[in-house]
Formats: structure tokens, C-alpha cells, sequence
């Protein structure tokens, strides 16, 4: 039972990163010389140049909200 249960906790685990993986690398938005995501917006003329999307982190701070409730509660 106990090895069940450590089966399940690393399946758990191993489903988080691969989609935090995910939703680092993927791209929204890919035009020539330009790309966007969530975090930042690069420009890629004659100097590659990255900013984030927002100024204050609001995107950061939405998901972080919207996820603590998930991790802070029993079910």
C-alpha cells in the first residue's frame, strides 16, 4: 500500500513539471523577429531583446493567486 501511494505521489510530481515545462517553453505568439508568452515579449532585430509582459508582474502575481488556493487546501 505504502509503495501505491509513493507510485502515485511521483506520477503527481512528474505531471506538475512536464507541465510547468510546458508552459515555460511554449510561445503565444511567434511572428518574424518577434515572440510573446506569458512571462516576456522578445524582439529579435540586430539585438535580441527581452521585456516582460508586464510592468509590475500582474500576470505573475494572477497566477500565483490562482494557484495558492490549490496547494493550501485538503482536497
Amino acid at each position: 500500500m505504502l509503495l501505491l501511494l509513493l507510485g502515485i505521489i511521483v506520477l503527481h510530481v512528474a505531471v506538475l513539471v512536464l507541465l510547468f515545462v510546458s508552459t515555460i517553453v511554449s510561445q503565444w505568439l511567434v511572428n518574424s523577429g518577434y515572440t510573446a508568452d506569458l512571462w516576456q515579449n522578445c524582439t529579435s532585430g540586430s539585438v535580441f531583446h527581452c521585456l516582460t509582459s508586464s510592468t509590475n508582474g500582474e500576470c505573475a502575481l494572477a497566477i500565483r493567486a490562482a494557484a495558492a488556493p490549490r496547494f493550501y487546501s485538503p482536497l
